[in-house]
């Protein structure tokens, strides 16, 4: 069988509405006596011939899983740093919270343990990570899970600390609402 086709045959039965993103070490478990350059190969053909999209760099989504539209930044977020503690935070949760007056569309900001920066996801938008010492036990109270993005999500105190430590721009924010 070829390797194209192996490929799709095996996204088709693996992929779901929850697992439709997918890291090249992924790939690499699938097709283990494959070389680097020659995955890469696969993997520039599959996106070629529309059998897998790539978000950015190292990470694809596979079109037909039926994935939840409109979450694929939060969910491509969650698999880049899924080694690292990190919580949706700053503008992207204080707009989730009602408290800023512009809806960033297309952007999603994330506090990491891991290093800041910012990852371009072509036609769904960019991530940007920015690096935080914060540890979970320290900030738990101040967070929640949500289900939906896959992500922990700051609570509106402690996106608006993160606000004033990043040093961004509070003229939209609007802290005239309880807290």
């Amino acid at each position: 069988m070829q390797t194209i086709k192996l490929l799709g045959n095996t996204l088709e039965t693996l992929a779901g509405r929850e697992h439709y993103l997918f890291s090249v070490s992924d790939f690499y478990s699938l097709f283990p006596e494959m070389s680097s350059p020659a995955l890469r190969v696969l993997l520039g053909r599959a996106v070629k011939s529309g059998i897998l999209a790539r978000i950015c760099y190292g990470l694809y989504l596979y079109p037909k899983a039926g994935y939840p539209k409109g979450l694929e930044l939060y969910h491509a977020a969650s698999r880049l740093r899924e080694e690292s503690f990190c919580y949706l935070s700053l503008e992207s949760a204080l707009s989730d919270e009602g408290l800023i007056s512009q809806i960033p569309l297309g952007w999603i900001t994330i506090m990491t343990g891991g290093r800041s920066g910012i990852i371009s996801c072509g036609k769904w938008g960019s991530i940007e990570f920015i690096h935080t010492k914060k540890h979970f036990d320290d900030i738990s109270a101040l967070l929640v899970y949500d289900r939906r993005y896959g992500l922990w999500r700051a609570k509106a105190k402690l996106a608006l600390q993160d606000m004033k430590s990043a040093r961004r721009s509070m003229e939209l924010v609007n802290l005239e609402t309880d807290l």
